[in-house]
């Protein structure tokens, strides 16, 4: 079969097509998968660029989606035909967390979706939405569930409540749809004038320009009458932190998810304090969290938003294109 795979030193110049033994039938508890679709995220960019060291030979991803070729001996929860997607903590089928590191993620710890065929344990995959195809069921895998269990899950979220979103990229995009699903009113930043009017147009009733307003946490407690907002989804880490905090209210919730913009830095202790905010980290979510979040987009009308498609053995070109900045929502890759 064919794959993607990261040979040492690892950066995208050595990223290429190989060809890998077939991964053959599934045994026990097992099911064969034929990969269709994934789709790129912050922490696939780092190991395939070696900021995030893995091994020579590496298949990167860790969204992968596609349809049940075989199953082994035990396998009531798929059949033959069904559309499934992958879990991104495989291990973590229920409860509250208890992985703290990525060496069982596909893509990093072990090999990722990049690739035609794989057998795995049923129980690293979900039932895919109904009418999602391969590209849009990948897109649930990290950023999706990143999103639904911030708000949902953590967050609480409930009808009635604002929410500040950081920048319009996957998380932040299927938090807009997820929170405008629940009812709530949403905020969210940008650089860029185009991505906040699309922004708009997806049911924002605020949105700002972070560069043209540095101090924008103040700018949204404004737009809140001085209360501010119930929910901020964290993305960029230290250096908008101090933003987020004077933009939640007190007793709010800040889910933090990513580190856009440094892995460390001062925390103003004293402002997060006095607001009496909840600040919690989160890494992806359980499989239990996925397939509840396959229930409510089985019941919802909305579809992620997927920016551009390449090919497979176009993935470096992929990743090139998610370091320029330019997408709006998810980018994906089909095959």
């Amino acid at each position: 079969m064919k794959a993607m795979a990261l040979r040492a030193p690892i950066g995208l110049d050595r990223l290429a097509m190989e060809d890998r033994r077939d991964p053959g039938e599934p045994g026990p508890g097992e099911i064969r998968v034929a990969l269709h679709g994934s789709s790129l995220n912050f922490h696939d960019l780092g190991v395939a660029t070696g900021r995030m060291p893995a091994a020579d030979g590496r298949i990167p991803l860790a969204d992968g989606a596609g349809t049940v070729e075989a199953i082994g001996p035990g396998v009531g929860e798929f059949a033959v035909g069904d559309t499934v997607v992958s879990c991104f903590f495989p291990d973590w089928q229920d409860g509250p967390p208890t992985v703290g590191d990525f060496s069982r993620t596909p893509g990093d710890g072990i090999d990722g979706f990049a690739q035609e065929f794989v057998v795995r344990p049923a129980t690293a995959f979900t039932r895919a939405p109904k009418g999602f195809d391969a590209v849009e069921a990948a897109t649930i895998t990290t950023a999706g569930l990143t999103a639904w269990r911030a708000l949902v899950v953590d967050g609480g979220i409930k009808a009635g409540d604002t929410v500040l979103l950081l920048g319009t990229g996957g998380v932040s995009i299927w938090a807009l749809q997820l929170a405008r699903l629940m009812g709530a009113t949403v905020a969210i930043t940008s650089s860029s004038g185009e991505k906040l009017e699309r922004a708009q147009d997806m049911g924002a009733a605020f949105t700002l320009n972070y560069r043209e307003q540095q101090d924008w946490g103040q700018v949204v407690r404004d737009w809140t009458g001085g209360r501010g907002v119930d929910h901020v989804v964290e993305v960029g880490g230290p250096g908008t932190l101090a933003q987020s905090i004077e933009a939640v209210r007190v007793g709010g919730h800040i889910s933090l998810i990513g580190v856009l913009t440094g892995a460390g830095g001062e925390v103003p202790t004293a402002a997060l304090m006095a607001r009496q905010a909840r600040l919690q980290g989160l890494i992806v979510g359980s499989r239990r969290e996925q397939q509840d979040f396959v229930r409510a987009l089985d019941a919802a009308e909305i579809r992620p938003i997927i920016d551009r498609r390449f090919a497979l053995d176009a993935l470096a070109d992929a990743f090139r294109y998610e370091m320029g900045g330019a997408h709006f929502g998810k980018i994906g890759v089909e095959w």
